[in-house]
């Protein structure tokens, strides 16, 4: 038992430690600085549960909240559990504990108040959150892209401040909020909106319990279930669901990616993806991305962005299949201009979005890739935390819902206007893929390959697990089956030296003396006893007849 204890604590420490460093990919995007990061967008009326999503540039994604009596803008990311915010809160109660949570663009330490807190008109009393004095540490200047905070809409699961806090009052916001209620309408719904698109009319969204005006087919969407890891590393229990089978990702030869599933659960031919609004680039397995960018004509590799580099003009075509639905993703989010790459000559480029995973690689092989803003921008997402929100009534399992929202007429048109100046010059031979033949491959890292050994092992680790105690229990048995064939033996051997050391007993001591009389040798050999043939045949057959 204690051996099974240690075992499943190391898995999961060592799950917490990767799922906290696998949360962001840092990048340098053009984004212009608002000009006052103190509100950045009209503060809109709550009481109906719904506010505005501010949009940076297409990299970040927040809305505001109320902690303390205070407006303060939070970056919304589905990828994490935990709330902090930068500065000062008025009025806040300290808890007495600190935390560092760390992130691939920097670390937010400090320490844990709790203060009233209201979002999209809901509200929790004494609500806990991570007080962050410095963000220096970050690689961008967080309050010039447009938030002083971020706020984690995953599961209460993997919050760091509830582990940290006693009984149930560090659950995260969302958690709070659906504790407190009765409704079934444990769900929230969020639109991104796409800057740059002409043909686009959608507005940045968030609600809690509650469809956007306009969108309520979301609900006649398939229910996607969310694939559970196992509970003892739900610290890094995401949304994840699983693409269709055979035909999770077409690629821009219309033709299915086929990719193995790292994830041991996964069924055969599907492809798990976590849906993060924190994750600006989509991470995708390698061999997805050079999939879908190695067959453009012109198509580099860009060691120092980690990620593929193509023409502008090239439209590029990808669609994602989750429940028998499509979800086509807009030619604009499949390659973007707003990170300032050129390519190797020094022309202007434009970068793939959908950059293999590194750094985010799930080592206990949970999921093989994560969607954010670039994939979400082409849905209406609604997510329903059933029975992960702790302390809830909600027995039923959490799901989500996507609504597809890009068309792909108008969004090939979109593209013709933006990235071409209105000159349909998609079918120009400059822009036809590859033979197949020709797909060009990224390099793997010594480092991706020895991740992906060490997946092989860790991933299985409940196999592993029971292989050991199976060998265990086998070679305890071993041993104990080999401890009682030598009692055996010993017993039998005690008792047989016992018995000749009776018999020697039975008879007088001293020399042997043979005998001379030929009579008595004749007489005890020819003279059989009276009475013992008869006697020995009723006795056995009194053994044989006479039964209890």
């Amino acid at each position: 038992m204690m051996r099974s204890f240690i075992t499943l604590s190391f898995v999961s420490s060592l799950y917490s430690t990767f799922s906290v460093l696998a949360l962001r990919i840092p990048f340098d995007a053009h984004v212009q600085t608002p000009s006052n990061h103190a509100t950045h967008f009209p503060r809109q009326s709550s009481s109906n549960g719904r506010v505005p999503i501010g949009n940076t540039q297409n990299i970040y994604y927040y809305t505001n909240i109320t902690l303390g009596g205070q407006n303060i803008s939070v970056m919304l990311d589905t990828g994490s559990s935990d709330l902090w915010v930068s500065g000062s809160v008025s009025g806040a109660t300290d808890t007495g504990n600190s935390l560092k949570l760390s992130y691939a663009v920097g670390t937010a330490a400090g320490d844990i108040y709790t203060a009233p807190f209201e979002l999209a008109g809901q509200s929790v009393s004494d609500q806990a959150f991570l007080l962050v004095a410095n963000v220096s540490s970050f690689s961008t200047n967080i309050h010039s892209d447009g938030y002083d905070g971020l706020i984690g809409l995953g599961p209460n699961s993997g919050s760091s401040i509830y582990k940290k806090l006693d009984g149930n009052s560090g659950n995260n916001p969302i958690n709070r909020i659906f504790e407190q209620t009765s409704s079934s309408n444990d769900y929230i719904t969020m639109m991104l909106s796409r800057k740059g698109d002409p043909g686009s009319n959608i507005t940045g969204q968030f609600t809690i319990g509650e469809i956007v005006p306009g969108f309520e087919n979301i609900t006649s969407m398939p229910k996607l279930p969310i694939e559970k890891v196992y509970k003892v590393t739900d610290v890094d229990q995401h949304w994840q669901i699983v693409t269709d089978k055979d035909n999770g990702i077409i690629g821009p030869d219309g033709q299915a990616i086929q990719y193995s599933s790292i994830a041991p659960k996964a069924p055969d031919g599907t492809i798990v993806g976590v849906l993060d609004s924190g994750f600006t680039l989509p991470q995708v397995p390698r061999t997805v991305s050079d999939a879908i960018y190695g067959r453009v004509q012109g198509a580099e590799w860009s060691a120092s962005s980690e990620a593929w580099l193509v023409p502008c003009g090239q439209l590029i075509n990808v669609t994602f299949n989750f429940g028998g639905v499509s979800y086509p993703i807009h030619p604009l989010d499949v390659s973007s201009s707003d990170f300032g790459v050129t390519f190797s000559n020094g022309n202007p480029a434009c970068l793939g979005t959908f950059q293999p995973v590194t750094s985010a690689f799930s080592l206990l092989g949970e999921y093989d890739m994560i969607l954010g803003m670039a994939f979400l921008r082409n849905t209406y997402t609604l997510i329903n935390y059933g029975n992960f929100i702790t302390g809830g009534s909600n027995s039923n399992n959490p799901y989500i819902q996507l609504l597809p929202l890009t068309n792909i007429e108008s969004a090939v048109n979109d593209f013709i206007q933006v990235r071409l100046n209105g000159q349909n010059t998609i079918n120009s031979p400059q822009y036809a893929l590859l033979p197949a033949s020709q797909e060009q491959h990224s390099p793997e890292s010594a480092a991706e390959k020895k991740q992906a050994y060490e997946e092989l092992v860790l991933s299985r680790w409940p196999y592993i697990l029971f292989g050991c105690l199976v060998f265990l229990i086998l070679l305890i048995s071993y041993c104990v089956w080999r401890c009682c064939c030598r009692r055996k033996r010993l017993a039998k051997r005690a008792a047989q030296q016992k018995g000749g050391a009776a018999s020697v007993g039975g008879f007088k001591s001293g020399p042997y003396a043979p005998l001379h009389d030929s009579q008595s040798t004749g007489s005890l050999v020819m003279q059989p006893m009276r009475g013992s043939t008869a006697e020995l045949e009723e006795y056995g057959r009194k053994d044989t007849f006479t039964r209890s």
